[in-house]
């Protein structure tokens, strides 16, 4: 299975296990920085040298080497399920992608055929009920998570501790899992444990949201999406993310961790 989500600095200064929705792409323009000096002109997911990617195939041996021998520090960064899943939506259910289409082709038809949902048009402001639609979009993200119908599930709402327990089974480390609500600390943390080309001072980075604008913003305060049916299958999907990550399932409109990640505890979960 190798490492899947995995990016690394070019000068193999520090090792990165994406997961989608969580700053990933602030943290990689950080990466290429540190190595460069300078950002790259695009959206770092699009960026195919001057980085290692598992993606990119001659970058896997180096990726693979350095990760089963610990050589580099190795970190990735989690959000509270709440916002991250409310984010997927706009994004990626309501909002046009940079190519200047819809997510994933006809998957925005088939889910306001089987599930009612709107999405709002362009043209007219993305106006339409954003909790209603929300919350049936909800029903389609668990539908395929349980049974991966209509579809598998995609990777920006799968469960976080999926993506980061990929990482660990296949034979790497975390030195460090810091809070997307924590971003200049626990960025800062990372630049601070690692020697690079060129200084970093996170608190000085512009923020790279690569999913800014592209559909409507959110018009109600996070906590008037999710009603009772809302907030048990957020738990039935995010279980472990809200355990190992510390975040406060009982209470949506609190986004900050509840307590601190506990990484032996993490990589004897995720480890199995």
């Amino acid at each position: 299975m190798g490492f899947p989500g995995t990016w690394m600095t070019e000068s193999e200064s520090m090792v990165y296990r994406v997961v989608p929705k969580c700053a990933c792409s602030s943290i990689g323009q950080i990466m290429y920085y540190s190595d460069h000096g300078e950002f790259f002109d695009g959206d770092i997911h699009d960026a195919t040298g001057k980085m290692h990617k598992w993606a990119i195939e001659k970058s896997q041996p180096k990726i693979e080497k350095n990760v089963t021998s610990h050589k580099s520090y190795s970190f990735t960064c989690v959000r509270n399920p709440y916002g991250r899943i409310l984010s997927s939506f706009f994004d990626k259910i309501c909002g046009i992608q940079r190519n200047g289409k819809r997510y994933r082709g006809n998957l925005v038809p088939l889910l306001v055929q089987k599930y009612g949902i709107e999405v709002g048009d362009p043209e007219t402001g993305f106006e339409f009920d954003q909790i209603q639609s929300f919350r049936r979009f909800l029903l389609f993200a668990r539908d395929t998570i349980r049974w991966r119908r209509p579809m598998d599930p995609d990777i920006h709402w799968s469960a976080q501790a999926g993506h980061i327990s990929t990482f660990i089974v296949n034979g790497g480390r975390y030195d460090n899992i810091f809070f997307t609500e924590k971003f200049n600390d626990g960025m800062q943390s990372v630049m601070d444990a690692v020697d690079t080309k060129h200084k970093v001072d996170v608190a000085t980075i512009p923020r790279f949201n690569e999913s800014e604008g592209h559909g409507p913003k959110r018009a109600h305060p996070i906590e008037d999406y999710f009603d009772d049916l809302s907030m048990h299958l957020v738990y039935e999907i995010y279980k472990r993310d809200f355990n190992l990550f510390k975040y406060d399932f009982a209470n949506p409109g609190n986004k900050m961790p509840i307590g601190e990640i506990d990484l032996d505890e993490v990589h004897a979960k995720l480890g199995d």
